[in-house]
């Protein structure tokens, strides 16, 4: 395994901040494409059959795809009391942070009001494969049910005889889940978007998924709300000279596990602290369960003048995740510009963030923190505009509306104000 080591100079010009290209192939595509049409067109039909091909399991004559609330309140009630703990508590400190992002009714001029709503209906993606993750159901069901969404439901891969892991399905019970859906893949996404016999159709779909899934959401987006296209998970952390090296390199490591095409990147305006973690991570690797996914993935040490020139590094990069360690972050913070979520201090890893802290962990990746936000209340609600204009206002507007109007060549917006006029 081997960590590339750059100048600022040498990072800046390698091109490895372009990352937004979800890297599919035309072969990768066309299935994704085949996959939206068939289950938009057949419904359950071409749903199952899909199941049978990329889960491993389909439900057979009347057994139900879905599982329903007592069978999730089952599998919390039969959890082991130190899980059930744990869980309950990162779901009470993501639901206190989560509410606080309140959004009320706005009230504008006179006449004029913005309102907020909740969609109806919220799909969630948590995935499977690799590992389970009762953290995600916690971080994008809670969000939905602070938001008022009236019914909440999840999809997520089952194991080849139909069973979910007990944890997505106390998690689920916590959350306020109203069920979860056997399904995974691109499928699931078309299921949730378009609704099959089995699957009503949801509002919003939201939540982390593996290549297919995230080509599905982008597919689909325009029928249904999405969230965002997640790509691989990534890392940044600047660190000066006093950061502990042991430290910084289990970090690196620990969201390389995650996927090979996964990113880590410290940014450090000292050679020593440079040389440590590498050393460190070198040794580390070695005894990691994963440690052959975390080798595959990328891994790259950037040595800068000065700390001000390694945020000027963040924001070009925009990292999903980014730790600030040194002697003062809080001067450092002052310059993030673009990032999906800051840890600052050697004792904010992004591993505490992901599972109990409280902000959300489903963020955006792949240089997206340019221009979106983390998932949040914010995901699952949305706005209608409200005006209305008194006589003695619409005698102050009406011309120049009407000359709008006749500049765009759109008489008849002119007369339907004109028709008004006659009636003064």
């Amino acid at each position: 395994m081997t960590l590339q080591r750059f100048s600022l100079e040498q990072w800046r010009e390698s091109g490895l901040t372009s990352r937004l290209d979800l890297g599919a192939t035309k072969g990768e595509l066309a299935t994704v494409r085949e996959v939206c049409a068939r289950v938009a067109a057949m419904g359950d039909a071409a749903l199952f059959d899909y199941c049978r091909r990329f889960d491993g399991w389909a439900p057979e004559a009347d057994e139900p795809l879905a599982l329903e609330k007592k069978e999730l309140q089952a599998a919390l009630d039969g959890l082991p009391q130190l899980d059930r703990e744990a869980l309950e508590l990162a779901a009470g400190r993501i639901e206190v942070f989560h509410r606080a992002q309140t959004f009320s009714d706005v009230s504008g001029p006179p006449g004029l009001r913005l309102l907020t709503r909740p969609v109806g209906r919220a799909g969630l993606y948590v995935p499977g494969g690799r590992a389970a993750y009762p953290s995600t159901v916690l971080m994008t069901a809670i969000p939905a049910r602070v938001a008022g969404v009236k019914e909440v439901v999840v999809a997520t891969p089952p194991s080849a005889d139909g069973s979910v892991r007990q944890p997505i399905l106390a998690a689920a019970a916590l959350a306020g889940v109203d069920r979860v859906y056997r399904m995974g893949g691109a499928q699931a996404i078309v299921a949730l978007a378009y609704g099959t016999e089995s699957v009503p159709r949801v509002d919003v779909v939201a939540g982390p998924g593996n290549l297919y899934v995230t080509l599905a959401k982008r597919e689909v987006f325009g029928a249904v709300g999405v969230d965002a296209l997640a790509g691989p998970t990534e890392i940044m952390i600047v660190a000066d000279g006093e950061a502990p090296a042991h430290y910084l390199a289990a970090d690196l490591a620990s969201q390389l596990e995650h996927d090979p095409m996964a990113w880590a990147v410290l940014v450090t305006d000292s050679p020593s602290l440079a040389d440590a973690v590498e050393e460190s991570f070198t040794d580390l690797v070695r005894d990691l369960d994963r440690a052959e996914t975390v080798s595959a993935a990328h891994c790259c040490l950037v040595v800068a003048p000065s700390l001000d020139e390694a945020m000027e590094v963040v924001n070009d990069f925009a990292p999903e995740h980014l730790e600030i360690v040194s002697r003062d972050p809080e001067r450092l913070l002052v310059g993030v510009q673009n990032a999906g979520a800051v840890f600052l201090g050697p004792h904010t890893p992004v591993s505490l963030g992901d599972y109990v802290i409280g902000p959300n962990h489903t963020l955006p990746t792949g240089g997206s923190a340019r221009f979106s936000s983390p998932l949040g209340v914010y995901t699952f609600l949305k706005r209608t505009s409200v005006a209305e204009v008194g006589r003695s206002e619409f005698g102050e507007l009406e011309a120049a509306a009407r000359r709008l109007a006749e500049l765009e060549g759109l008489t008849a917006h002119a007369r339907a104000i004109g028709e008004r006029l006659d009636d003064d």
